[in-house]
């Protein structure tokens, strides 16, 4: 039990020191143009812009219907003899978990088109930040799972 105590304190610890270090760093000016020059790499560029388009796009669906199905089942349940939110809670965490897995991919992808260190260390900030987000959706789901 200790131990569970201690690692996840350790864990969103841990993961808020690695943003505000990232935060704070300054790598140089972001470049305005990128460095591809061949067809090859502007098609993949394009390519690399859709799909990321598309991950986006998707994890505004995500969360727009777990948004919705949320607020369907709470007028519903409102009607009935209980009002069972938690349920509603724990089905509204995992879409938004799931849209947060789609901006970090999307994110990802935007930044293999042109990679510099600070575009880098702006995508490590925000990735941490958004999986220290999905650690706490996750512990929040699973501990409403649980009661």
């Amino acid at each position: 039990m200790e131990r569970e105590t201690w690692s996840s304190f350790l864990l969103p610890a841990s993961l808020i020191a690695g943003l505000v270090i990232l935060l704070s760093l300054n790598l140089g000016p972001v470049p305005t143009e990128p460095a591809m020059t061949g067809p090859l790499e502007h098609a993949l560029e394009r390519a690399a812009v859709w799909v990321a388009a598309a991950a986006e796009m998707a994890a505004a669906l995500v969360i727009g219907l777990g948004v919705l199905r949320a607020i369907g089942n709470f007028l519903l349940k409102l009607r009935g003899p209980e009002n069972a939110t938690e349920s509603i809670r724990v089905q509204l965490g995992r879409a938004l978990a799931l849209g947060l897995e789609f901006t970090i991919a999307s994110d990802i992808l935007r930044t293999a088109i042109a990679p510099t260190r600070q575009v880098i260390a702006n995508l490590a900030a925000i990735v941490l930040l958004r999986t220290l987000l999905n650690y706490f959706l996750e512990r929040e789901v699973a501990g409403n799972v649980s009661r």
